[in-house]
């Protein structure tokens, strides 16, 4: 990882030289925390604030790559270590030469540590200060995740970014819960250091470790937390544990509590968030990275998020109605933001869609 910068909201974004420390000093706009900026790595520059598409198992549903290089002009993916780990699994992602040729897509790509998934299978694992023991859901076979082998598995699915593995607590949960999980995801995170610093890159491009702040809905544990994580002095940092169906008014809270403890000129990532309406609340406390599986899974179904809000695509109304998408023909009406540069919504009449909604390309990331 080359070099990170932030720049005050609505400033020109400066393109960032290497630095042999990894970082440049913030500037911030007075009276605004929304910032803009650029991380560089090896597979390009990733210009925030972003919104990165979920590839899980390293393409995005219904969104073709070449739509989402050419049309939507993704800078980043998100895949998840949890599924890549059980297919097509670590053996062929390395005789591949890593995911971005498994895949071909030749940008920048993160990998979450599957701290969430483990947490979202709570039936079938069990978690201990080694690891987490948990049953694939696709075929019910065990196997144990330490931080150590979360960071050799990402070392060989060959992200640009790796996540330091974490215990994703549920909401609601009680504050000694959250305190002991806290600590623990704090002790696997200095493993998980210990093991990122004392391996190698497999595939001669560098990788960077995104350490993550836990502490549920709890002021003071996500101060501690914060305050933690910025000591490490990593190139970026994350904020887990919300969006898991806490008020939107507590996440917006804890969110800029950590943006304000965490270090400026280190770009700030909310894990699984991707309404429009939080990913503009949430930039204005200071963040820069989201990703969630939201949009291109609403899509799918005929959810459609445009500039004058939610349309339910399937509704009877569009039903016979012939009209395309450009604003030249159906006057009054905005397109999805990505409409201008997607063949398909420039071509398909609403009712085509309402039928058969397969163009959900613009769906798929917030730009």
């Amino acid at each position: 990882m080359n070099s990170v910068g932030v720049d005050g909201a609505g400033a020109a974004r400066l393109p960032l030289p290497p630095i042999s420390h990894g970082i440049r000093t913030s500037r911030q706009r007075p009276g605004s925390k929304a910032r803009a900026g650029e991380l560089h790595t090896d597979h390009g520059v990733v210009r925030t604030p972003v919104f990165m598409p979920v590839g899980t198992l390293g393409a995005v549903k219904a969104v073709h790559p070449r739509e989402l290089r050419n049309d939507l002009d993704a800078p980043i993916m998100l895949s998840n270590t949890y599924h890549l780990y059980l297919r097509p699994g670590v053996d062929v992602l390395e005789h591949a030469g890593g995911l971005h040729k498994f895949n071909g897509w030749d940008r920048p790509i993160l990998t979450d540590s599957g701290g969430f998934q483990v947490h979202s299978l709570s039936d079938i694992r069990k978690i201990t200060e080694e690891g987490v023991k948990f049953q694939s859901h696709i075929d019910g076979s065990r196997h144990l995740f330490t931080p150590e082998s979360v960071m050799d598995i990402q070392r060989s699915i060959g992200a640009d970014i790796c996540m330091a593995f974490d215990e994703c607590t549920p909401w609601p949960c009680e504050m000694a819960y959250a305190e002991k999980s806290m600590h623990m995801t704090h002790r696997w995170l200095d493993r998980c250091i210990a093991r990122f610093n004392s391996t190698e890159p497999k595939y001669g491009h560098e990788q960077a470790l995104f350490p993550i702040v836990q502490g549920s809905t709890f002021p003071e544990l996500r101060k501690r937390s914060s305050e933690y994580i910025a000591t490490k002095g990593a190139v970026g940092n994350a904020i887990g544990g919300l969006s898991v169906g806490e008020p939107e008014e507590e996440m917006y809270a804890m969110a800029e509590l950590c943006c304000d403890i965490l270090p400026k000129d280190r770009p700030r990532y909310l894990m699984g968030v991707g309404t429009p309406w939080n990913l503009l609340e949430n930039m204005a406390r200071g963040v820069d990275m989201f990703d969630c599986v939201m949009p291109t899974r609403n899509g799918r179904n005929g959810m459609l998020f445009t500039r004058e809000g939610v349309v339910n695509i399937k509704n009877k109304q569009w039903a016979d109605d012939h009209s395309r998408w450009t604003p030249a023909r159906t006057p009054g009406w905005t397109p999805p933001t990505a409409a201008p540069s997607c063949a398909t919504c420039s071509r398909a009449t609403r009712c085509w869609a309402s039928r058969s909604p397969a163009c959900t390309t613009w769906a798929s990331t917030w730009r």
